[in-house]
């Protein structure tokens, strides 16, 4: 698949923009705009690449490049060369540089944070080769943006050498004195705020970074499907320098293009997650029909009961969730190989229920374990469509070596060739492969409510995990172990996009009594037209509005302090009027969950004030007045 999708790419690298870049040494690319200038050049034995916003320096000379592993191969050919180099690159020589036209275009993604994405950027591609026995070929292919830079390796077809084993991934990136991070060391990890020095273990991507003079960098991937995952960690012989760090080997036949290497680059951390549509854009375009994909809102079914079921789906139907989830225990032992997804336990009558959830025009959704994925896939995922189930929420799955991630993404495939949609848990997080299969709605790969993070963790997760993409957050309401107010629940489930939402994780039909502010959760859109980060700071605070047709969300959140927030609503509409539903927390109001419902007419240019308790926030709304 990753082969196949390459051909046009390496027709494109024959139209250069004027002939004289075709013999150059070394490749200097400027985004749209002029603000960010990337340079590839051969420095010693390295390979190095640079990058300036605004002609300061955000990336030093930093290492560029692979290293593979042929010597099985070659010596099975007499062909192994034992004079040559510890590293495969250090023999590449630089042939010519490859300047395209500039691209400019736009696309309507079937669902997203934003209803049309520009994909602008120039680009050009380094051409290497060894010029030993071996003719050994690389091409690094590069895109300069005014979100950021991108770039991958390409190996050509390679008359001989067919098949490479690539063991490391040689990318530095090497940042200006006194760069913080924001760093976890697993998907689900809490975050360490320190010099990157200081990254010992290595840690998730995306990751996020200050620099001395303001500016904001993410580094990231894109277009993953056929790879490892990939890490950072601080290179202990070279200051203020992170390597990069694969899972595993990775198996290869040229022609082959690795996933991209992202920058993305901001004047504020909030630029950054307004920026992300750069890791869409880096991944292939939707083939075929998928509007059978249908975002939405999800709550799960605790007591895989029948009697159960029907009590929430009567809920979901009444408060507007369009799906409802069986979680594990449906089919049993399902956390082990002897597990049959097959079978339905004896408890639950899963025709009845899928036919009473039709009546009530709710989407019935299925967990299934990697255990039985693996084992039953095939039969599984037909009979799953033939029962009338809409998803699946794989569990556990394995993803990070080169051999889980191509399962994982393959069966993401399987079920769109089926017709289900998907939600992956635990740890994996998304790399752009649901502009390419819709159907993959969201994945965790978050440290999310079910692990009762606290309200300083959540406002730095939309300047860090959000960056790559939607997170299935599990957004809990009613459950007493809350760390957070309920309207710092509320604003969650706008702040943290997620085409499908899970709400009221942990909750049954029968802790709700009549709180007026379910009316937001009611209300709410999963996906939207437009998407603005009003004010934010990681670990401190956040304020996001998103607008789906007319109407805007607008959801703020302060950490464990309290704070007070003004809202600018300079973002509406010129000369309309909006009614504004505002939900604030309120010691005094007289119910369990203590939030306020207010109205208020708002315009352009009208400020909102508000403040926000200690692990609070607030959640707006705007309905435009006809």
């Amino acid at each position: 698949m990753k082969n196949v999708k390459l051909k046009t790419v390496a027709a494109a690298m024959l139209l250069p923009i004027f002939a004289g870049a075709a013999f150059a040494d070394t490749l200097t690319l400027k985004s749209p705009d002029g603000r960010n200038v990337a340079t590839f050049a051969r420095n010693g034995k390295e390979l190095t690449y640079s990058l300036t916003v605004d002609g300061k320096p955000a990336i030093l000379p930093s290492r560029a490049g692979l290293d593979i592993d042929n010597r099985t191969w070659e010596m099975a050919l007499g062909k192994r060369d034992l004079a040559q180099p510890d590293c495969w690159m250090d023999l590449m020589e630089v042939d010519s540089v490859t300047y395209h036209a500039p691209h400019d275009s736009v696309w309507h993604p079937l669902y997203g944070e934003r209803s049309t994405v520009r994909d602008r950027y120039n680009s050009a591609t380094l051409h290497l080769s060894r010029h030993d026995k071996s003719k050994y070929r690389l091409d690094v292919q590069v895109r300069a943006y005014d979100e950021g830079l991108a770039f991958r390796y390409f190996f050509p077809e390679h008359p001989a050498a067919i098949f490479h084993k690539v063991t490391e991934d040689l990318t530095d990136y090497t940042f200006p004195d006194g760069t913080m991070a924001w760093s976890e060391e697993w998907a689900q990890a809490f975050f360490k705020h320190s010099a990157v020095d200081s990254i010992v273990r290595p840690v998730e991507r995306a990751l996020t970074l200050e620099l001395p003079d303001g500016k904001w960098l993410a580094i990231t991937d894109a277009d993953v499907d056929d790879w490892c995952l990939t890490k950072y960690v601080a290179r202990k012989d070279r200051k203020n320098t992170l390597s990069s760090v694969m899972y595993s080997p990775v198996d290869i036949v040229t022609y082959y293009a690795t996933p991209w290497r992202v920058i993305i680059t901001g004047d504020t951390p909030g630029e950054l997650l307004e920026n992300n549509d750069i890791i869409q854009n880096l991944n292939p375009a939707a083939q075929g029909d998928f509007a059978w994909v249908k975002p939405g809102k999800i709550m799960r079914e605790t007591t895989i009961t029948t009697e159960g079921a029907f009590k929430v789906i009567d809920f979901c139907a009444e408060h507007k969730i369009p799906y409802m989830l069986f979680d594990w225990l449906w089919y049993v032992p399902c956390t082990s190989h002897d597990g049959d997804a097959t079978k339905v336990v004896k408890k639950l009558d899963m025709p009845r229920v899928v036919e009473y959830a039709n009546e009530k025009g709710i989407g019935i959704w299925l967990y299934v374990n990697q255990h039985a994925l693996m084992k039953q896939q095939k039969e599984l995922l037909p009979l799953l469509k033939k029962w009338g189930i809409k998803g699946i929420k794989s569990g556990f799955v394995q993803y990070a070596s080169h051999r889980w991630a191509t399962w994982l993404h393959d069966l993401v495939r399987d079920a769109a060739a089926n017709g289900l949609m998907m939600n992956i848990h635990d740890e994996f997080r998304p790399s752009g492969f649901s502009r390419t299969y819709p159907n993959l709605l969201t994945q965790e790969g978050i440290c999310g409510n079910e692990e009762w993070p606290d309200a300083t963790h959540n406002v730095t997760l939309p300047f860090t995990r959000m960056i790559n993409g939607a997170a299935d957050y599990t957004i809990c309401y009613f459950d007493k172990r809350l760390r957070n107010t309920h309207a710092h629940q509320l604003a969650a489930s706008i702040v943290f996009y997620s085409p499908l939402q899970t709400i009221f994780w942990y909750d049954t039909p029968s802790r709700y009594n009549g709180e007026p502010e379910v009316e937001w959760f009611e209300n709410l859109e999963t996906v939207f037209d437009d998407t603005r980060v009003l004010e934010g700071y990681p670990g401190k605070s956040v304020t996001i509005a998103r607008r789906k047709g007319n109407d805007w969300w607008v959801g703020t959140m302060t950490n464990n302090d309290a704070a007070v927030r003004e809202i600018d609503f300079s973002f509406l509409e010129p000369g309309a009027k909006y009614e504004a539903r505002i939900y604030t927390d309120d010691p005094k109001v007289e119910t369990a969950t203590k939030v306020k419902c207010s109205r208020k007419t708002v315009k352009e240019g009208d400020r909102m004030k508000l403040d926000l308790l200690p692990k609070g926030g607030a959640a707006i709304h705007l309905i435009k007045k006809q």
